[in-house]
């Protein structure tokens, strides 16, 4: 396995956990109620998670220095984070989970293009070439037929 092999299979599995995060999302809203209750209960076990995972690693937590040298906009990530979740248990129970996470897919490409071209919030630059524009439009053209078989 070469060193960039463990980066495309992070990539996968993080992916192939979001049709679970969200089918469990929408299973728990039947019995929690609002979506954004059910988006501060995930957010809540996923910090408690990730506090465990980084105990057991032993990382150490940021400084105050460190934390200070921040902006404010760098703070919204989890923000947007909240705003993905609740999307996703929003949406899923009326329009299905394929079509929902295929839009939410659909929406990833199309920003991350434009990110990636632009070399925004300090990302390394990759051109919007048109074989990676064309890779879009056939995200969005599957995206297209899973919403064509739903109706």
């Amino acid at each position: 396995m070469n060193g960039r092999t463990i980066f495309l299979l992070a990539a996968l599995a993080g992916g192939a956990v979001l049709p679970v995060q969200v089918a469990l999302n929408t299973l728990l809203r039947r019995h929690v109620g609002e979506p954004m209750q059910v988006t501060f209960i995930s957010y809540l076990a996923g910090a408690l998670a990730s506090l465990v995972v980084c105990l057991i690693a032993q990382y150490p937590l940021p400084t105050v220095a460190a934390l200070g040298q921040t902006s404010w906009w760098m703070w919204v990530g989890g923000c947007l984070g909240t705003f993905y979740v609740w999307s996703t248990i929003f949406a899923t129970p009326k329009i299905g989970a394929a079509f929902a996470l295929g839009l939410t897919i659909a929406g990833q490409m199309i920003a991350a293009l434009f990110l990636d071209h632009y070399g925004a919030i300090g990302l390394t630059r990759f051109e919007a070439n048109p074989t990676r524009i064309t890779g879009v439009v056939l995200v969005i053209l599957g995206v297209s037929l899973v919403a064509y078989v739903k109706r």
